[in-house]
């Protein structure tokens, strides 16, 4: 997938000249719907976008993956579970513990949960409905590799749109997370599935494997992300990841 295959030929909307040269790659699972939308958001932060296949085995000298939403493999077994044993996730889960930024958005969390490089699951939505809606988002741990462009304790709004995204885990696992500062989001407000402590994304011990269940990828165009007031779809709260993890290479 290269940027002149994107509708509409994004222009990159950063100025950090430390964009270029930097290589993320999306995978794409048979079932992935926001694959095209997450390799958008990486092109209009300036980084190359590299097309990945779920039965690729090497990561094409990526310098960070994104792991898209969506509905692999239908959703069949659990969500996530038989993405997490796709040939590309051998090569991620050991690219991961050796640092590679890895971001994982709405079924990408479940991938991320189901393959053991974050700990707990996602299951069905507490009032057993699919939601979509603009959702608020308290920053609760900024200094990740996705998440260094925010400030601790910022609100920020990006949409949410889930059918399996109440996030659980034992009360140990719980407990570990908020010690570590592990917790990187958090529902502000209202917690739209049930998921436990008000958990919307976390992070690995290292920093450099973030999930969560909101989109930020839909949030990245003025007129096209979420609304903010009364100015509908304004928002670009969502940038902030993309800009974050060229900060954290161009750091490295």
């Amino acid at each position: 997938m290269t940027t002149d295959q994107l509708i509409g030929a994004p222009v990159s909307t950063t100025s950090a000249p430390e964009a270029q040269g930097l290589r993320v790659g999306v995978v794409t699972f048979p079932g992935s719907l926001d694959d095209r939308d997450a390799a958008r958001a990486i092109a209009l932060s300036g980084p190359e976008v590299v097309p990945l296949w779920h039965a690729d085995t090497t990561l094409a000298s990526v310098d960070a993956v994104v792991l898209p939403g969506g509905f692999s493999y239908g959703d069949y077994l659990r969500c996530g579970a038989i993405a997490a044993r796709s040939p590309i996730m051998e090569a991620i889960v050991d690219a991961a513990k050796g640092g590679l930024p890895v971001l994982g958005i709405c079924n990408g969390f479940q991938i991320l949960c189901e393959s053991g490089l974050l700990p707990g699951a996602l299951v069905r939505n507490d009032h057993q409905q699919f939601i979509c809606r603009d959702q608020k988002l308290r920053v609760e741990n900024a200094n990740t590799a996705w998440t260094s462009s925010y400030e601790q304790g910022q609100v920020i709004t990006v949409p949410l749109k889930n059918g399996e995204g109440s996030y659980q885990a034992d009360q140990h696992t719980l407990d570990e997370l908020e010690a570590e500062g592990r917790v990187v989001f958090r529902y502000e407000g209202y917690n739209p599935n049930g998921s436990q402590r008000d958990i919307a994304g976390i992070t690995n011990t290292q920093g450099n494997v973030v999930g969560l269940m909101p989109h930020p990828e839909h949030a990245v165009e003025a007129g096209f992300g979420s609304a903010v007031g009364s100015d509908m779809g304004a928002g670009v709260d969502g940038q902030g990841f993309f800009t974050s993890v060229i900060a954290h290479l161009t750091r490295a």
